[in-house]
């Protein structure tokens, strides 16, 4: 995953933060990895603390290479 400069990020918060940065909503990206939405939204939660972002929509900018 070039330009992802946090190697602070697990591998699970690595796949779903580039899951969200394409666009899927947590719903999907649960479906997707069979997790809970709830399970998402707090690993995205806790994505958004280690890059020092405000939420989703920054991720895209900050994942592309």
């Amino acid at each position: 995953m070039a330009g992802l400069a946090a190697p602070a990020l697990t591998p699970r918060e690595r796949e779903i933060a580039a899951l969200a940065a394409q666009g899927l909503p947590s719903r999907a990206i649960a479906v997707r990895l069979g997790l809970s939405p709830r399970t998402v939204d707090n690993h995205l939660t806790s994505i958004y603390a280690k890059l020092g972002i405000p939420g989703r929509t920054d991720l895209a900018s900050i994942l592309s290479p």
